[in-house]
């Protein structure tokens, strides 16, 4: 039995599955590699968790994540969030409490929502206006 762990991580609607098992180092999205994430700009939130945590933590293990909905935006916090999860996950499960731990406590640190999610939604249309909350103008005349 191959040890792997399976983990998910959200923003808004965007949904990224993490599948992490033991490997190489290898970490792909959508069945490319990592290096290839666009836009550029937002290139760095995904090596967010790689670099806190350090490379060698992922030089063991091979992440897969497969990510839908959303946008580009929240695809990526929800693939970063995957990926740190899932090395949370492993750690937990196949290595030790002790090297879990430390991870878990570097992350948090760092950034709360590498492992919570953030569950702000986007609110339902109201009638009477042309928004969640705005009104239409009212006239007097």
């Amino acid at each position: 039995m191959s040890e792997a762990v399976q983990c998910y991580g959200r923003k808004k609607t965007a949904t990224a599955v993490a599948h992490c098992k033991r490997g190489r180092g290898l970490i792909k999205i959508n069945g490319s590699p990592i290096d290839l994430i666009q836009p550029d700009i937002l290139k760095f939130k995904v090596y967010e968790p790689i670099l806190i945590v350090g490379k060698e933590r992922f030089a063991g293990v091979d992440i897969r994540v497969r990510v839908k909905g959303g946008g580009q935006v929240s695809q990526i916090y929800a693939i970063r969030q995957a990926i740190a999860k899932a090395i949370v996950a492993y750690y937990q499960k196949y290595v030790d409490e002790q090297s879990k731990k430390e991870i878990k406590a570097t992350l948090v640190s760092y950034d709360r929502t590498l492992l919570v999610a953030d569950p702000r939604r986007c609110e339902p249309k109201k009638f009477g206006g042309p928004g969640a909350r705005a009104r239409y103008q009212k006239s007097y005349r």
